[in-house]
């Protein structure tokens, strides 16, 4: 990434170089669009910075979503140019213009401008599969690489055939293109920022993966949403039998690496309980200031991460006949009705 912002930044001092030397408005007007690809570059690359910065107390994800914010960002930009350049071309259809004499310069910048996006759009090309934010740099890259090429056709018909339509009619085409490539950026990062389900993931076999997997009787409250890019996190509750809290530990770690193999979902929380959540409740409604659309009660809590188990306070269960220190032994025999486990990989 760094290297493509320096090659961008190179070839806009070109550019307004040579504007300025032969007095060309368009090659000025084409350099102040490229500084604006140089500007979604250093966004990117700053968003790729940020998602490393560790997690702490206000931020307990990190800041893996500073590339989501880059992305909508950069696809709204997009969405601008796109409409700004099929606005000029229409004004240009009402008022055709006579070829430029500085008409060969201009191709010329449009060949070196496809030649310098293209290096830039080929480098990011292998990242943007997996990173939103990288991907909607790329698309700005893409999208300037192709205009150019459409300048250098536009141009080359023009002198031909002396026919000026044809630099609009290829600008209203490559607005809509980018019109076009922009939109799946922007809606992917509106879903991402609303927690929405990840972009092709099938909710129903997650919910059989899950019920599928050993000790499992139901699955209910089953959410999954993408944090940024890599990282994918689910929580749910899981259904067993009345068992020891050993074997809710291999229920528990039975369901995260199935959705860690099968979903590639890196970041989970399961709840075990043997009562709770109405059954039939598979996606539970959260209301702003309250509780869930049903009653969550819960007796023992106690968190599993990695191979550390740590089991904080516990409430006393009068109930039980060997608790005699306020705090249930969980080997004495009596095993609690209800409890949950907190699972990160």
């Amino acid at each position: 990434m760094a290297i493509s912002v320096a090659l961008m930044s190179a070839f806009v001092v070109g550019e307004l170089t040579a504007g300025f030397f032969g007095h060309s408005l368009a090659l000025l007007s084409d350099a102040g669009h490229n500084f604006a690809d140089v500007l979604a570059l250093l966004l990117s690359w700053y968003a790729l910075r940020a998602a490393n910065w560790p997690s702490h107390a206000t931020r307990t994800f990190g800041y893996h979503r500073v590339g989501i914010l880059a992305a909508l960002a950069n696809a709204a930009s997009l969405v601008v140019i796109a409409f700004f350049i099929m606005w000029e071309a229409a004004v240009r259809l009402g008022h055709p213009q006579v070829a430029s004499p500085s008409g060969k310069i201009m191709i010329g910048a449009a060949g070196a401008a496809i030649l310098v996006n293209g290096i830039v759009a080929w480098s990011l090309h292998g990242s943007a599969k997996n990173d939103l934010n990288v991907r909607s740099a790329y698309l700005h890259m893409l999208g300037d690489a192709l205009s150019a090429v459409g300048v250098v056709a536009a141009g080359i018909i023009v002198a031909v055939t002396r026919n000026s339509l044809a630099d609009p009619i290829v600008s209203v085409l490559i607005g809509l293109m980018i019109l076009w490539s922009s939109w799946g950026i922007l809606k992917e990062s509106v879903c991402v920022l609303l927690e929405g389900t990840p972009v092709g993931l099938d909710m129903v076999a997650v919910e059989r993966a899950i019920a599928s997997a050993p000790g499992v009787l139901d699955v209910h409250d089953l959410h999954v949403w993408t944090v940024g890019a890599g990282v994918v996190a689910c929580s749910c509750h899981v259904v067993v039998a009345e068992q020891s809290i050993r074997e809710g530990q291999q229920v528990l770690r039975a369901v995260a690496e199935e959705l860690a193999h099968h979903f590639h979902i890196n970041h989970t929380t399961v709840q075990i309980e043997v009562e709770g959540c109405e059954a039939n409740e598979m996606y539970c409604t959260v209301r702003p200031g309250g509780h869930a659309g049903h009653e969550h009660h819960h007796s023992v809590r106690f968190d599993v991460r990695k191979s550390e188990t740590r089991i904080p306070e516990i409430r006393k269960k009068p109930e039980c006949p060997n608790d005699r220190t306020g705090v249930n032994d969980i080997n004495d025999g009596c095993s609690a009705s209800f409890w949950s486990l907190g699972f990160r990989i």
